[in-house]
């Protein structure tokens, strides 16, 4: 088992790269974790990216990216010739089809639906996480990167691609399993990479994950795909045929858990359920933005003005997702979020934490992260599902050791106690 420090960074503007079948908006969070590549080792900070198969890194040092990985200072790196089986058979999920370059190497092409576009060669080289040494670990070692956002690229090396691909991180390490945790405040959080063998105050309950063996224009057959089943809100089933949440035969409208996607996204029939039933039962606490040029993140629609004086929301009925054997209930602040820099006169403004898919173009369920906060998320390749757990973990004590981060997981959960550190946001306390 590895234990990782998990870390959520603000992002004042701009955009994560994504690969093509992902939502085209705007990022405030984003998840990274660090550790070192080479001989001798070099840092390096990715953004865990559970949608996406290839992890790589930047390899062109300019002013603007100072954190790029220096492929010419490691002796334990090695390109990828465009013969080899690593190039030939393990790319055929990718996107766009690896190539070769004039030096008969292999070459990727990344390109995205913000325009944004990234290519390079395949490489191998050794990664240093922990104690462990993984040697020979696929990556894209990427001299050319085009992104929306300057000011992102250079705060982070790369990306970590966590799918089920097979030139995935995970899936190269060969681990049966993988765990996260993500505080509820914008701090911290925790990666385990293997089985972790806990025990748990609250068993995980667990959604099987989908799988086709027939390629279809719209179904990512790589992606942690669910079934979602229903909507609650105030735990009263929302009325929406369960049909509405079953991809069709082109494979539109399947449920996708990432954790590069901020938010969560739903088609339209189902958006406007929600939509239309969170309105009913919050506008007569709350004041709604009554402004239709608005829209937060292209998708969010339902907004709300929040006195700048007013340090409390009042209390917010709970959306709950229902999947087939479990359930993701979201309150509190993860249900409504300020959106960062927006000020109305001495008004705060506030979105509707759910988005509609549809006006984004994209043909899917997007299950994101700030969804997952204060949820032990396990992802069991080997028995093909996905384990969540509501945890009682609000913040994580920034000691320095992941193994303290863990301990201190396994006594909140066990004693059902949290903020040891006392820095967390719960419901009902001060607004951020």
């Amino acid at each position: 088992m590895m234990i990782l420090p998990l870390k959520t960074q603000v992002i004042p503007s701009g955009l994560v790269t994504r690969s093509p079948n992902k939502l085209r908006f705007h990022h405030n969070v984003s998840l990274t974790v660090a550790f070192t590549v080479g001989t001798p080792p070099q840092n390096v900070s990715m953004v865990i990216d559970t949608g996406s198969e290839l992890s790589w890194l930047h390899c062109n040092k300019t002013l603007s990216n100072p954190t790029a990985f220096n492929p010419n200072r490691s002796i334990s790196y090695q390109t990828i010739p465009c013969s080899s089986p690593t190039c030939t058979n393990r790319t055929q999920d990718f996107p766009i089809p690896a190539s070769c370059d004039s030096n008969n190497l292999c070459h990727a092409t990344l390109s995205y639906a913000d325009a944004s576009s990234s290519d390079g060669n395949l490489a191998s080289d050794i990664f240093h996480i922990g104690s462990s040494d993984i040697s020979d670990l696929v990556f894209g070692c990427m001299d050319s990167v085009f992104s929306s956002n300057p000011d992102e690229d250079s705060k982070n090396t790369g990306l970590m691609g966590m799918n089920r691909g097979s030139l995935s991180f995970v899936s190269q390490l060969g681990f049966p399993k993988f765990s996260y945790c993500i505080s509820g405040t914008d701090f911290s959080g925790l990666l385990l990479l293997g089985e972790s063998n806990l025990t748990w105050s609250v068993p995980l309950n667990y959604t099987p994950l989908i799988q086709i063996s027939t390629p279809l224009p719209y179904f990512d057959r790589v992606a942690y795909t669910v079934q979602l089943e229903g909507i609650k809100v105030l735990d009263r089933l929302l009325p929406i045929p369960k049909s509405t949440f079953e991809p069709d035969h082109t494979g539109a409208g399947q449920t996708m858990v990432d954790s590069g996607t901020q938010f969560t996204f739903l088609l339209g029939p189902a958006y406007n359920a929600l939509r239309t039933a969170f309105f009913n039962q919050t506008n007569s606490v709350l004041k709604v933005l009554e402004d239709p040029d608005f829209v937060f993140q292209g998708a969010m629609d339902l907004c709300y003005l929040v006195p700048l004086s007013q340090r409390v929301l009042p209390p917010l009925p709970t959306v709950t997702l229902v999947f087939h054997g479990a359930e993701m209930t979201v309150s509190g602040d993860r249900v409504l979020y300020r959106v960062p820099d927006e000020l109305r006169g001495n008004d705060s403004v506030h979105c509707l934490s759910f988005g509609n898919s549809d006006l984004l173009g994209v043909e899917a369920y997007v299950i994101g992260h700030h969804h997952q906060q204060n949820v032990w998320m396990e992802f069991d390749l080997e028995k093909s599902r996905i384990g969540l757990a509501q945890a009682v973990v609000v913040v994580f004590c920034e000691d320095g050791s992941a193994q303290g981060l863990l301990l201190y997981i396994l006594w909140s959960m066990l004693s059902n106690l949290d903020g040891m550190c006392d820095r967390g946001s719960r419901d009902g306390e001060p607004l951020p």
